[in-house]
């Protein structure tokens, strides 16, 4: 790998999608963001931080097709093109395996860095799905990037965590290490209108209010998203379907548009708390 000219190349961007708390719905986000920033017209590289697991796969439905993965990469077992996965259904969308075999403490920040460095001139976007935790996975994950979408579900703990996310990321990227700022927007997964009314559930406000960060999305909860993640079909490709608009939605807001939040229902009528315009 190597990455020349590079005064005269306009590099691309490093999207985290981070949280500290597992099962928040990182990679499910990370999978359905990837297709609607490639349905959008932008060359997009999806990668998989988490080693030793690895569940991007299939979500974006392409477990069958791994032949190598990030490691082999780095470790030089094989080059970039033979790892790389393209999406058949997404056009512009590619994939990057983690490895299942692996531990995580087998990256080295030389080597990650000079990899997504190389990825930065040959895509638009380069998505990462960080591990949960914040440990030396999760490091790697936020240290190279411009821009961290935080997510968290509306419970104390969730939202906790998410907190001291946002103050590694602020202590510890290259950017926070320049003196300068990481962009962060907050995405709100899982989230139940009925029950936030009546009072059982933290509202968009509270999140916000703890975290305080922009909003960038709010997903509601949604068994159709669990149906599409286990069938490798994610919820985004569906027409009509209130979750799948909300990343469509988000999707347009990483590219600079301003577009409307939707007013998720209540089984009385609309929860309006997420009404306006992102900016």
């Amino acid at each position: 790998m190597q990455l020349s000219n590079m005064e005269n190349i306009i590099l691309g961007k490093i999207i985290t999608v981070t949280s500290g708390k597992g099962g928040v719905g990182k990679s499910t986000t990370t999978a359905n963001l990837a297709i609607g920033l490639a349905n959008l017209g932008k060359k997009v590289v999806a990668i998989d931080f988490d080693i030793g697991l690895r569940n991007l796969d299939m979500i974006l439905g392409l477990e069958n097709r791994i032949v190598y993965d990030i490691v082999d990469v780095m470790e030089e077992r094989c080059n970039l093109a033979q790892a790389l996965i393209s999406d058949k259904k997404a056009k512009n969308l590619y994939f990057l395996p983690a490895s299942q075999t692996k531990d995580k403490n087998v990256l080295e920040r030389r080597k990650v860095k000079k990899l997504l460095l190389v990825l930065k001139e040959k895509f638009d976007i380069v998505l990462l799905d960080s591990p949960a935790g914040i440990e030396s996975g999760f490091e790697h994950s936020i240290f190279l990037t411009d821009h961290a979408l935080i997510i968290s579900t509306p419970d104390v703990s969730s939202v906790r965590d998410a907190d001291r996310v946002i103050g590694i990321i602020d202590a510890k990227s290259e950017k926070a290490k320049k003196g300068e700022t990481v962009t962060k927007h907050v995405i709100i997964n899982r989230i139940k209108p009925d029950m936030v009314e009546a009072g059982h559930m933290l509202s968009t406000e509270d999140v916000l209010g703890i975290l305080a960060l922009p909003l960038i999305g709010v997903i509601p909860d949604d068994e159709d998203i669990i149906t599409s993640t286990n069938m490798g079909n994610p919820i985004i490709n569906k027409k009509k379907s209130i979750s799948a608009e909300s990343y469509r939605r988000i999707s347009r807001r990483l590219l600079g548009e301003e577009v409307e939040f939707l007013e998720l229902k209540t089984k009385q009528g609309f929860f309006k708390a997420i009404k306006g315009v992102f900016k």
